[in-house]
């Protein structure tokens, strides 16, 4: 069992998410940064959908009940474990009784503590994540907070064959380069005057303080819409179409962007013109508050390159650690 002493700024339990339930208005919801989440899985031994803690900003305070082994992936985060510093991305011994403080991110902004046997809370339509719009998955659908208890799963790896883990930084991804983001144009651009849709990945994007797990929204410049006459069945706004399913990662525009991430509602009537590659949403999800955000267009064949290597990293890292 593990207490929870401070549950942090916004700490959920996530896993890698419900799929099948998008025609009935279900996000996927699971780790905004799925590679983080599997790297520390593979650290402490789990299969790569065990329910990891996703800790945003700050993270959560935790004593631990039994003997474990914990690990830490994604921004780094300072931590201590009764008083002793915890490096990031190794797997780490805890004996029973032990408790572990951790603090603010250094940069990105989502840091995952992965615990041997997994997280094991109840999975609501196949999965553990936390849903918290609706309230559903998780520790009762919500945030963590002071006084909770959590389980963890019975099938956790040995320690002694865990403990010392250590991914190597080769394969791990650099949070604060601040690469653009690999975007396929489609969908609603036509809606886009010819000048906006160059702008869309000529200028850089700011991440408001209103960025959070169903949507980044960014500030730059207005973009500006072709004139039409209304098509029937769309709003009066320049920026409505007839409504449309959206993608996850895809590039909604009621005037301004926002990218819907895994929490997002699945459809409406605003022009979407773009997606997020998969390969980089895990980035976009480490971008904090106040940075920058800059586009870059590619086909879907380069997409599919991008995430096909990104799978082979997180391949060679869990290679790495079986050896």
């Amino acid at each position: 069992m593990i207490d929870v002493l401070d549950g942090g700024i916004s700490t959920t339990v996530q896993d890698l998410g419900r799929f099948g339930h998008y025609h009935i208005g279900v996000p996927p919801s699971g780790a905004m940064d799925r590679f983080s989440h599997e790297v520390a899985n593979a650290l402490v031994g789990n299969e790569p959908d065990a329910a990891t803690l996703e800790m945003t900003y700050a993270g959560a305070d935790l004593r631990f009940d039994e003997e474990c082994v914990v690990a830490l992936a994604g921004a780094p985060m300072p931590a201590r474990l009764d008083g002793e510093d915890v490096p990031m991305h190794e797997a780490v011994r805890v004996d029973a009784g032990q408790e572990l403080e951790t603090e603010f991110t250094t940069e990105g902004a989502r840091t995952y503590l992965a615990v041997s046997g997994g997280v094991d809370v109840p999975e609501v339509m196949g999965s553990r994540s936390t849903y918290t719009l609706v309230g559903i998955g998780g520790h009762e659908g919500r945030t963590l907070e002071a006084g909770d208890a959590l389980s963890t799963g019975e099938n956790g790896a040995s320690p002694d064959a865990v403990v010392g883990n250590s991914a190597p930084e080769a394969h791990l991804r650099d949070f604060g380069k601040g690469d653009a983001l690999r975007i396929v144009v489609g969908l609603c651009d036509y809606r886009l005057t010819d000048e906006s849709r160059e702008e869309l990945c000529d200028v850089g994007w700011t991440v408001t303080p209103e960025a959070d797990r169903v949507g980044y929204r960014l500030e730059g410049p207005e973009l500006e819409f072709v004139e039409r006459e209304q098509p029937f069945g769309a709003g009066t706004d320049p920026s409505n179409v007839v409504d449309v399913g959206y993608p996850i990662g895809s590039i909604q525009l009621p005037q301004k962007p926002i990218v819907l991430m895994r929490d997002a509602v699945t459809g409406g009537g605003y022009a979407t013109v773009g997606t997020v590659i998969s390969a980089d949403r895990d980035l976009l999800a480490q971008r904090r508050t106040h940075e920058t955000v800059h586009f870059e267009s590619v086909t879907v064949e380069e997409a599919l390159d991008a995430r096909r290597a990104r799978r082979e990293a997180l391949d060679a890292i869990r290679d790495a650690l079986e050896r």
